[in-house]
């Protein structure tokens, strides 16, 4: 390897909090993705879209025999309308594996298929402390024992049904972004909104500084990665294959808020030995700090992408993050290591 790009973090934390401003859950991404697809022709990549509206850039790098694919998903939790109560209120059918309990009291914002946009909050059916004992107050809150409540005059299932609210309409829950003067960052939705921010981070570094790839790479944003079919389309030369996505902070886990996470396995499979041992070896010569994880309730792109029979080398890795698929924080030391990893592995020549 040569120069050591240098990796514009103020750039990553802008490009971070853009994304989420912007609601994109699995099936409704197409404003995120039409923004992410501007990025890619800032930087000069070509651009095509999947039938499934996924984007694909591609860069031609010295190699252009064997072929690299990196992946990042723009599509979040969230969830649909699944009834409308005769109360006008709604139960919601979720959107990607989460407890109720991480959303409950979270403002949202309904969607009707004709464009029009209502806000509302999660509550449990028995909210008000004041009106219901304990026992009716601690019932288990989970899809059928939970409601949005609209902020719109409505009472019946009739009057809800005239604002065009359908079943299947989406609904996006707020992100509550906050960057503190310590460093961290928290939000929900940093999977994998935050993924994507490295991506191009790492892209910028590269083409700022002129630092070629060692072989031709293609940037697979997907879309439905949260409900396990996010990356169906694989470009013919692809050998090695890189999920880039969170680690877990948590109990029991090596994972933390100041490292890279090299995930070795998942839920779906071990990941690719060799290629684990380059992106170590990477780390320790690039002075980056890094932690070598495994997980249960846990999926990539990639590793769905070899379940479902694809020939390719698969690896997984990104910053680690504390309290996944809830309220989630990391740390912009471990932004930075993501992304210094990512743009090194780019600039390596394959095994």
């Amino acid at each position: 390897m040569g120069a050591k790009p240098q990796i514009d973090v103020e750039y990553v934390k802008a490009f971070t909090s853009e994304l989420l401003a912007i609601p994109s859950i699995a099936g409704d991404c197409d404003a995120a993705t039409k923004r992410i697809a501007l990025e890619f022709e800032k930087y000069g990549i070509p651009v095509t879209e999947t039938n499934k509206r996924a984007l694909i850039g591609s860069w031609r790098g010295n190699d252009d025999r064997r072929h690299r694919l990196v992946a990042a998903h723009v599509d979040t939790l969230g969830a649909t309308v699944w009834q409308i109560k005769p109360n006008g209120r709604l139960r919601l059918y979720p959107i990607g594996g989460f407890d109720w309990r991480a959303f409950e009291g979270e403002n949202c914002t309904l969607r009707t298929l004709d464009g029009r946009d209502y806000r509302g909050t999660l509550v449990p059916d028995h909210a008000s402390r004041h009106a219901y004992t304990a026992s009716v107050r601690d019932e288990v809150h989970d899809m059928e024992k939970i409601e949005l409540r609209l902020d719109v005059e409505t009472s019946s299932q009739e009057a809800t049904q005239a604002l065009g609210i359908h079943c299947g309409d989406p609904v996006f829950f707020d992100p509550r972004l906050e960057i503190t003067e310590e460093g961290y960052v928290k939000s929900r939705f940093l999977d994998d909104k935050l993924g994507i921010a490295i991506l191009f981070g790492a892209i910028k570094a590269l083409k700022e500084q002129s630092l070629p790839l060692a072989h031709t790479s293609h940037f697979y944003i997907s879309n439905y990665e949260e409900i396990g079919h996010g990356t169906p389309v694989i470009p013919p030369k692809t050998v090695e294959f890189a999920s880039i996505d969170i680690g877990v902070v948590a109990e029991g886990h090596t994972s933390d808020e100041h490292s890279v996470t090299i995930v070795a396995r998942d839920g779906v499979m071990p990941y690719d030995r060799k290629m684990i041992r380059r992106l170590v070896h990477l780390a320790r010569t690039e002075e980056i700090p890094f932690c070598i994880d495994t997980y249960l309730n846990y999926g990539s792109d990639a590793s769905c992408s070899v379940k479902a029979g694809n020939d390719v080398r698969a690896v997984c890795f990104g910053p680690g993050v504390e309290a996944t698929h809830h309220y989630e924080r990391t740390h912009w030391d471990s932004v930075t290591a993501s992304t210094r990893l990512l743009a090194a592995w780019l600039s390596d020549e394959m095994a």
